[in-house]
Formats: structure tokens, C-alpha cells, sequence
């Protein structure tokens, strides 16, 4: 393997956990994998000093810790110049969370159920390290579904979606109900690179950092969801 392809193999991990139980268990698991954890925090004040100090490519971050919550400290690092290219991979402990929601609004690129299992564990650190967003797609729409209707309103992002072409619009819709880009491709017949493409320029023309940003929006816009067009 090259040193590129190893490099590309072992994402750098920053656990921010108030559990110490928890972080040591993520240790383990992602060290098994390959994957190195270069830092713990207990808080979210001692995650983004983490962060800034060791600059992961993931920030495996829980929300509900002490003096700065996992909330903040996502704000703080995706504002800084040197780690604004960080991924954050929410932890929490409840499927349905207002704060989950908020932090992807804020710029995570996914969450994570505490209760995951180890390869899951892995796998995620890995799709968010390569430059995809963590969509669980159950989840996910449901969370957007509960919660967006009440932010709209105070959405970060403005997005004029009439810049988008017949098709790139078909292509959020799906998106936002969590289909894969395998699933896109069967959906629309189309190729996977294809779909690759068009999911590229829906990101690059309103100015968004990944799917889960994207699947946001067709909800606050009310491209997806309840009250919608979207079936």
C-alpha cells in the first residue's frame, strides 16, 4: 500500500465524550481498525482545544458534556480556519434529538447512536473521512421530519432553489428521503458517477458542505417533508 493509500486508511480521530467508559470503548474499537484516536476530551471546551491542537480528519463528538456542550464546540471548529475541514460525527444517546438537529444545521456531517456496533463504528469514521456525509436514513428523515418544520424560520442557509435544473431537484428530493447514490442510480436509471455529478453541483451551487446539509435544506424549504412536494 502507498503512503497516500495508507494515509487515505487511517482516518485521525478526536473522541469527545464525558464518559470515560465511552471514549476508552471507541479507543479500543478504532484501534483495532487501524483508525488512531490522537486525543480524548471530556467537554467541549477541551475538544475543539483537541482539535485545533491535533487537527483530526474526525471528531467523534457526544452532545450533552459539561461547561461547553457538543453543540458549541461543533460551531467552534468548523469556524476555524484550521479545522473548518474537519468532519464531526455527532454522538447521542436518543434517536430523535433537537439538538442532533441543530448540530447538523451547524455543519456535522452525520450522527451516531451510542449504541452502535463497532463495525459501524468504523465504517462511519471512514465515510465521513472520505468526504461523505453519515446518513442514516431512517433517522435521519425522521429527525429533519420532527424538527425543521420549527427552524425554518431561522435556517443558516439561504438557498434560492430555482438555480437548480428539473433533474438536480428530482435528485435533493430523493436525497432528502436518504437514498444512497447506488439508490439514486436505480431510482433515476442512471449511472452512480452520474448521480455523483449531479449531487456535486446541487452542493456547489447553494453552497452547502455535504449531503446531510443538503437533506436539511429540501426540508426547510419544503422541497421534502410534510407540507412539501415531496410523495
Amino acid at each position: 500500500m502507498t503512503e497516500a493509500a495508507a494515509a487515505v486508511a487511517a482516518p485521525r480521530v478526536v473522541v469527545a465524550d464525558d464518559q470515560h467508559l465511552v471514549r476508552s470503548g471507541f479507543r479500543m474499537i478504532l484501534g483495532a481498525a487501524g483508525i488512531p484516536v490522537v486525543a480524548e476530551a471530556a467537554d467541549g471546551a477541551a475538544a475543539v482545544e483537541a482539535t485545533l491542537q491535533h487537527r483530526p480528519d474526525v471528531v467523534l463528538m457526544d452532545i450533552r458534556m459539561p461547561d461547553m456542550d457538543g453543540l458549541e464546540a461543533t460551531r467552534r471548529i468548523l469556524a476555524a480556519p484550521a479545522t473548518c475541514d474537519c468532519r464531526i460525527i455527532i454522538l447521542t444517546t436518543f434517536d430523535l434529538d433537537q439538538y442532533v438537529y441543530a448540530a447538523l444545521t451547524a455543519g456535522a456531517s452525520g450522527f451516531l447512536l451510542k449504541d452502535v456496533s463497532p463495525e459501524q463504528l468504523v465504517s462511519a469514521v471512514r465515510t465521513v473521512q472520505g468526504g461523505d456525509a453519515l446518513l442514516a436514513p431512517s433517522i435521519t428523515r425522521r429527525l429533519v421530519e420532527r424538527f425543521a418544520p420549527r427552524a425554518a424560520g431561522s435556517a443558516q442557509v439561504h438557498a434560492d432553489l430555482s438555480d437548480l435544473t428539473p433533474r438536480e431537484l428530482e435528485v435533493l428530493r430523493l436525497l432528502a428521503r436518504g437514498l444512497s447514490n447506488a439508490e439514486l442510480a436505480a431510482e433515476l436509471n442512471l449511472s452512480e458517477a452520474t448521480v455523483k455529478t449531479h449531487v456535486a453541483r446541487i452542493l456547489a451551487k447553494l453552497q452547502l458542505r455535504d449531503r446531510v446539509q443538503a437533506v436539511v435544506l429540501a426540508y426547510e424549504t419544503g422541497l421534502a417533508g410534510p407540507g412539501g412536494h415531496d410523495s
